[in-house]
């Protein structure tokens, strides 16, 4: 039999239903103690669909800079993993670049 591990989330939400808090755990951490996070991002791919799922949660309490700073490294991370899944370097690099860019902008509209 293969091996199995388990990522569970835990949201809790305010009477509107608005997320309050999101925790984490991971069986193969080792840890058993749950994490928290301000937000996340979740894709699936349904290949039965041909489509991508997601789950995309914040906090309240998340403030606007801490979004800005989570959405640039969720783009620079995701060139990373593109690039090891395809072993394209050239459309990683491109997608670094436009976080890069991205970010340079986010920074520009905080002044």
């Amino acid at each position: 039999m293969s091996k199995k591990s388990e990522i569970n989330f835990t949201v809790s939400l305010d009477e509107n239903h608005i997320p309050e808090k999101i925790e984490w755990a991971a069986t193969d951490t080792g840890e058993d103690e749950l994490k928290d996070a301000k937000a996340m991002i979740i894709s699936l791919w349904d290949a039965k669909e041909n489509n991508t799922l997601r789950i995309d949660l914040w906090t309240k309490d998340m403030m606007l800079d801490e979004m800005k700073h989570f959405f640039y490294q969720s783009i620079i991370t995701m060139s990373d993993t593109y690039e090891r899944a395809t072993n394209d370097k050239a459309i990683a690099e491109e997608m670094r670049d436009f976080g890069k860019m991205i970010g340079e902008k986010m920074l520009d509209n905080k002044k």
